[in-house]
């Protein structure tokens, strides 16, 4: 080859490197993270997620960015939320609770939608089957309704002589609303009288509790994002009237509920980042069947029991995976 030849060929090879190098260039896929309530009370399970992912390969700032907006417990928050990571064009949107997957899903039918939490996937219409769920949304199933004989039992096992329960719930969230019917007829059946308290916002909460002083022996939570950012009052309200609580978040027990039995939290947003990266592989979210919970916690307060003047049964307290002193 001759020299002039040799020259020209390097230099070309030297011109092409640049292009070489950019096309190699990792381009971060986007996740949009929907939280239904705030940073303080939603921060930790996102921090598992994002755990989980990195785990499995997706670490931030290098092959992925979150995109993280907070509802504050405002239902009206959701649909603005999701438009907007429509219009950053996210790959994918994570989120949790009945009303924020509806919300996601009512903005977009083309960006996949995880969710970590949902009361009744099917009932509430976010999926077509739990085996087949079709369209643009699948997650992890939360089995209120499955739960709530469970609940009431635990219950009667700490309250002796339990013949009232209120059964507080946001009547804006579906998936409170399912569960605050399934709680309600459930109670029945046990020979409980329920005393339903219906909530919108969080104005609603003290006045509400002020109907069960002296009225009631027990409340149980309809979880949602509103009773999530109101758990700390409510507890605390709770306790003034004199009222043992039952929560279905080990969360609600740390901001003073008495007790909670319900999917372990951390487990579901762990496997929420496996059906992520499943997604951000290429598989399509109406062909990854919507996953049940595996493990379950129940989680007491003793100091709120001991304000409250009640004795957890030893039986019952070898059975708690968790007794906060």
């Amino acid at each position: 080859m001759r020299r002039r030849d040799l020259i020209t060929l390097l230099g070309g090879a030297v011109a092409a490197w640049p292009l070489a190098a950019r096309a190699q260039q990792v381009i971060p896929r986007t996740i949009g993270v929907l939280g239904s309530a705030t940073p303080a009370s939603q921060g930790e399970r996102y921090a598992v997620f994002a755990e989980r992912l990195r785990a499995l390969g997706w670490i931030e700032k290098r092959n992925v960015t979150f995109e993280y907006r907070w509802a504050h417990g405002r239902t009206e928050a959701y649909s603005e939320i999701a438009a907007e990571f429509v219009r950053l064009k996210v790959d994918v949107i994570v989120t949790s609770g009945t009303a924020a997957v509806a919300a996601a899903k009512q903005t977009t039918s083309a960006i996949p939608i995880v969710f970590a939490t949902a009361g009744d996937p099917v009932g509430t219409g976010l999926v077509a089957s739990l085996a087949r769920p079709g369209g643009n949304v699948t997650g992890l199933s939360l089995q209120q309704t499955d739960l709530a004989a469970k609940r009431l039992e635990l219950l009667r096992e700490v309250v002796p002589g339990l013949r009232r329960v209120g059964v507080l719930g946001n009547v804006g969230s579906a998936g409170a609303v399912l569960d605050m019917r399934e709680i309600e007829a459930t109670a029945r059946a046990l020979g409980l009288d329920p005393v339903v308290l219906e909530i919108r916002r969080a104005e609603d909460i003290a006045p509400a509790l002020e109907t069960l002083k002296g009225n009631a022996q027990a409340l149980y939570l309809a979880s949602d994002p509103l009773v999530t950012s109101e758990r700390a009052r409510i507890n605390a309200l709770a306790v003034a009237a004199r009222l043992a609580t039952m929560h279905q978040l080990r969360e609600h027990i740390e901001a003073g509920g008495l007790m909670s039995y319900g999917p372990n939290s951390p487990d579901l947003w762990r496997r929420a980042a496996d059906l992520v990266d499943k997604i951000l592989r290429g598989t399509k979210p109406a062909d990854i069947p919507v996953e049940q919970p595996t493990k379950f916690d129940l989680v007491i307060n003793l100091k709120t029991a001991k304000g409250l003047g009640l004795a957890i049964p030893p039986t019952l307290l070898a059975r708690a995976d968790e007794a906060i002193e």
